[in-house]
């Protein structure tokens, strides 16, 4: 497990991910097939000025694009095509750095599987592919978040939830790998949740999770009233996760999420806490309007 002592402690000791003061929002995609559904950081531009990140996309048909690059600066984004090399997920919906896996990602589609893939240069290559543990009856994920604390890794991801009738459940379980690659998943607990905003019919609870590197949960709320819109978004502070010495994986919701920004027109479907900075890169999947990033700040401890 030397591997994830060092994740942890690069999680505290990298220099600050210089994506600009916060900004306005820039377009990233044009139309349904190039919305933001997912961000995973990759790392800073060779000037410093900017940050790269991949964006997954919920695309569902054979041959569409899966995965891209984003280069962010305030004020310019350039958006990369990636070659997916291997069996094509169907919507995918997030995306997650490996912590001490330099260029690997777990990325998850809406149906709960999970993709381990290896990004070199223009080309992601899968790894593995399994279904994620315990999935409820109707879940629905857009989320998904990898902790590292006290040498142990654990995963977070959460089914949406729809409307008042039913609130977001939130999952959490200790993560492993088989030498071949394969995530392996501990005992799964669960958690609901419903967000303070939006709270009407067509919100989606938790539509992304972000966690601080003190293990504070940023989390995404967005409503959609179809693919032309309206739109609304909020990103709240959801409680905390810590990690035992033991591996024991502990989530405490907040009773009453406070509300750190609010985003009407915009569905943010993505929540990416830049390292060792306050910053939070935003994505939105705007349907047929498109797709957004902004930087905010938002991540602190």
């Amino acid at each position: 497990m030397a591997w994830l002592t060092a994740a942890t402690a690069l999680l505290t000791t990298l220099g600050s991910a210089p994506a600009g003061a916060a900004g306005e929002w820039q377009k990233v995609g044009a139309d349904a097939r190039s919305g933001v559904s997912g961000l995973a950081y990759e790392g800073t531009t060779e000037d410093g000025t900017g940050v790269r990140v991949l964006a997954v996309h919920d695309n569902k048909r054979s041959g569409q694009q899966r995965l891209s690059r984003i280069t962010h600066r305030e004020g310019s984004d350039t958006v990369s095509p990636l070659t997916w090399d291997g069996p094509e997920p169907v919507d995918l919906e997030a995306i997650e750095a490996i912590p001490g896996m330099p260029g690997e990602y777990l990325a998850l589609t809406s149906r709960g599987v999970l993709f381990r893939v290896k990004v070199a240069g223009s080309t992601a290559t899968v790894v593995d592919y399994t279904p994620l543990p315990a999935i409820g009856e109707g879940d629905d994920f857009e989320s998904f978040a990898l902790v590292a604390q006290n040498g142990k890794l654990a995963a977070l991801w959460a089914d949406r939830g729809t409307g008042p009738d039913r609130p977001a459940t939130l999952y959490a379980a200790p993560l492993t790998f088989a030498a071949w690659g394969q995530p392996l998943f501990g005992a799964v607990t669960n958690r609901t949740y419903r967000s303070t905003h939006p709270d009407d019919a067509g919100t989606r609870h938790i539509s992304d999770i972000a966690v601080t590197a003190a293990g504070r949960l940023v989390v995404g709320s967005a409503a959609d009233a179809g693919d032309d819109g309206p739109f609304d978004s909020a990103v709240s502070d959801a409680g905390r996760v810590t990690i035992s010495a033991t591996g024991r994986v502990r989530v405490s919701l907040a009773a009453s999420p406070t509300v750190l920004g609010t985003y009407p027109q915009y569905k943010i479907e993505a929540v990416e806490c830049l390292p060792d900075s306050t910053d939070t890169l935003l994505g939105t999947d705007d349907e047929n309007l498109g797709g957004y990033v902004r930087t905010v700040s938002l991540c602190g401890a």
